[in-house]
Formats: C-alpha cells, structure tokens, sequence
C-alpha cells in the first residue's frame, strides 16, 4: 500500500529536520537561548486553514464514492487529526475514530500500518489510554524499524503513569532516530518537567522551536505548541514575563491558538492585569468551551465582583462536563477539580476522581485523589495519595499547595509550612484564588515555633 499523509508527512519532516539540524549545528549560539526561558523569534506563517479545508472536502467526496478505499480514509484522518490539534473541537475526534476504522474495516491492521496508527491516536486523543497503548505495542511488532510507535506507545504509558515503561519506549525512540529532533526534544521536555528539571526543559523546547523554524516546511501548530509549552514552564516556575512572552509568540505562530489565548489569559491575571486576562480567556472559550478555561473566567468574573457573571460561568462548566460521553471521559478529572477548588459537591468530585484513577494512574491523577479526598473529609487518603503525585519529585505549584494543605489538615504545622511557602516562592500566582488561599492559610500557621 502506498503511503498516506501520516506516513508521508513523517518522511518529509525526517528529511527537513536533516536540514534543520545542519543549520542549528552551524548557527549555534543564534538560536540557543540566552537567557532560561529565551527562544528563537517566531515567524509568522501563512494560514493553512483554508487549503485543509478544501482538501478535507475533496477527501470527503471520494470516500463516499468509494467507501472501500483504506488509503483516503487514511489520508482523510490524517487531516481530521491536525484539525484536532489547531482547534480542539471534539467533531474531529468522532470523525477521526470513524476514518480509522473504516480503513481498519478494508484492510486489516497487518497490511494497513497507517490504519492502526490513526487508531491509536485516535484513542490516545480520546483518552482510551489503554487501548492507544496496547494498539501502540502493536504496531511495534508490525513497523519494529520505525520511531512512530514508540512516540504513540511513550505518550501513552505517560499518561497512564507507568513511567518506566515510557522510558522503555523512550529510549527506543532515541535508538530509531538519532540525533536532534523535534519529537525528542519536546518529549525530553515532557520528561525532564515530570522530574522537577524546568530549565532542562526550557532548554528542550528552545531547541525543538529552533528546529521547528528552519524546517522547509515548517508544521506551524506544532510550532505554537512548543512555544506555548515554553510558556508554561516559565509560568510554573514564576517567570510571568518570559512566560507571556512564550505566549504571544505562539499567537504571533499561529494567531488565535486557543492554548495559547487561554494561558495568556491567566499570566495577565497573574501580572493583576485581571480586565486583559477576561479579554483574552474569552478569546480562547470561543475557539473552544473547555471547562478549565470557562471555570478561570468564572474566578476571574468573582475577583472583580461580578458575582452573576461568574455563576453563570460555573453553571457552563457542568453543562459542558455532561455533554457527551466523550466530554464525560475528557473532562472527567478537570470538573472534579473544579468541584474541589470551589467546595462544592465533594463526595461527586471524590468519586470522579477515585474511577478516573482506576484508570489511570499517573501523578496527576494522584493529585486529583488528594485533594477531592482531602474536600471530602478523607484526611489520611489525601496524605496517601499526595505523597504518589509527588514521586518523581516534580516541582510544581500546585501540588506543592495541595500537599501544604493536606497537612494543615492532617495537624502537620511544619510540612505545611514548608509546602506553602514553596508554592508561593515558586510561582506566586500560581492560581488567582488558590494563591490567595494558600496566603491565607500560611498566615493562619504563622512562624515556626523553636522546635519546628
């Protein structure tokens, strides 16, 4: 079978990061960062949306005509997957997932690589994390020679929290395609920010946004993407500038990307600018109604005493937590935490957690079962369960408030102390009414005493 857009579009990217590596070698310290969280400037490429429509069209039209036709449903999920990646818009999950197994249903997965490779992204971007992972393993032993499902197979277990298993995949994936690329790059990131590194992150992901930019044919979202992760790890470690920066230029990549927007929104929130990040969270929740956006709008709406406003937006968080199974299944553990964050319905919020985390098991989930089971009145589950978040010794705000908070709880004045005040020394705004909270809370603890 010939090749398809996923696999066609591999070909190509292995051939122009080959360029691209030359001349990141050759520039050298032009495009490595001067700074922690400095990057290369961005570019601004030409939109791509109307040519992708056009071709999702003619693609549509030929696999009516010809139904049994596993190559287009390939080519056609290819595109419905980029779709899925600019704008999040659950359609495309649907419409990918259907592609993919009317391709499987042609030709079967041992003549139809292609085929199962969308699948498991499919499911991967579902959140069917098992099951990306165990048609991932698959598609080792029918393609063992290539990196593409290792990255799938990596991916998943991260998600899944078996994090030896994704240095397993990992460390195949560097024995496939050696030296740098953008793929390894950004999942050295991912790696290194799990394991508390956020400067050998940042380092990461300027390399992967260099090479991004000196591809000839440059993938613009995934671009945006690495610039927006950029953004993130500076935000967590309390760099607001860098981090807005990162941000707006992943908008100036890829105008109105909604990632970007919606944290743009919450580091002007954090820089106390709280009109602009309303101006900018609403920019995002019209490309897409994620509940995490549409719950920060509501906190921001309560801030500045718009208590109607904010209802109505906490209101949209259920609704669009309840649309759809598949809603249910992405949303599942935000809408828990939202629930949590707010103190409302504690027992649902806890039992949420409990089945995602039966599920799946990764520090995050963890988390989730922490700080629901500590809302809910289970102290001793909550000390459990934070200590599992916190295992790979990752650094972040917000786990370190949850953990501080557990052991107020749990009558720890000492590691409470210390939590909080590591939270709001590494990111002090971590949150606009979470932070607040935490000040609070360390203000109720007060100093320590001579046997602290």
């Amino acid at each position: 079978m010939q090749l398809t857009i996923l696999r066609l579009t591999t070909l190509i990217l292995l051939a122009a990061l080959t360029l691209a590596v030359t001349r990141f070698n050759r520039l050298g310290s032009d495009l490595r960062p001067r700074s922690a969280f400095a990057a290369p400037a961005p570019i601004a490429f030409g939109s791509e949306q109307a040519g992708t429509a056009d071709t999702v069209r003619f693609l549509e039209t030929k696999v009516r005509r010809d139904p049994g036709d596993a190559l287009l449903y390939n080519k056609l999920g290819g595109y419905y997957f980029q779709r899925l990646r600019e704008t999040g818009a659950l359609q495309y999950l649907d419409l990918m997932s259907r592609a993919a197994h009317a391709s499987l249903a042609s030709v079967p997965a041992v003549r139809n690589m292609d085929g199962l490779s969308l699948l498991a992204l499919s499911e991967y971007s579902s959140h069917q994390f098992k099951a990306a992972r165990d048609h991932a393993a698959q598609l080792t032993r029918l393609d063992p020679a290539k990196e593409y499902p290792y990255e799938i197979l990596f991916d998943s277990e991260i998600e899944l929290g078996d994090y030896n298993k994704a240095a397993g995949a990992f460390a195949q994936i560097l024995h496939h395609t050696p030296g740098v690329n953008l793929n390894t790059e950004t999942r050295k990131a991912r790696l290194a920010t799990l394991h508390g590194d956020h400067l050998g992150a940042a380092r990461h992901l300027s390399n992967a946004i260099a090479l991004g930019l000196h591809l000839s044919m440059p993938a613009r979202e995934s671009v945006a993407w690495s610039y927006w992760q950029l953004g993130e790890t500076a935000f967590n470690v309390g760099d607001y500038p860098a981090a807005e920066q990162a941000y707006r230029s992943a908008l100036v990549t890829y105008p109105g990307y909604y990632r970007a927007l919606a944290s743009l929104g919450r580091v002007r929130a954090a820089r106390s600018d709280l009109h602009d990040a309303i101006v900018q969270y609403k920019s995002a929740i019209e490309v897409l109604p994620d509940p995490t956006y549409v719950a920060a709008l509501g906190d921001l709406y309560k801030l500045t005493g718009q208590d109607k406003k904010a209802a109505d937006q906490y209101a949209l968080v259920e609704v669009i937590g309840h649309l759809s199974a598949t809603a249910g299944v992405l949303y599942s553990r935000p809408l828990a935490l939202f629930y949590a964050d707010h103190d409302i319905k504690a027992q649902e919020a806890y039992a949420n957690a409990k089945r995602e985390y039966a599920m799946r098991q990764d520090i995050y989930g963890a988390d989730a079962i922490a700080w629901t089971a500590l809302k809910a009145g289970n102290v001793k589950e909550a000390e459990a369960s934070i200590k599992k978040a916190m295992r790979l010794g990752t650094v972040d705000a917000r786990l370190l408030y949850h953990a501080g908070m557990i052991s107020r709880a749990a009558g720890d004045d000492t590691s409470a102390r210390g939590y909080l005040r590591q939270a709001l020394t590494l990111s002090p705004q971590f949150d606009p009414l979470q932070a607040s909270i935490a000040r609070k809370a360390l203000d109720t603890i007060g100093a320590p005493s001579e046997n602290d």
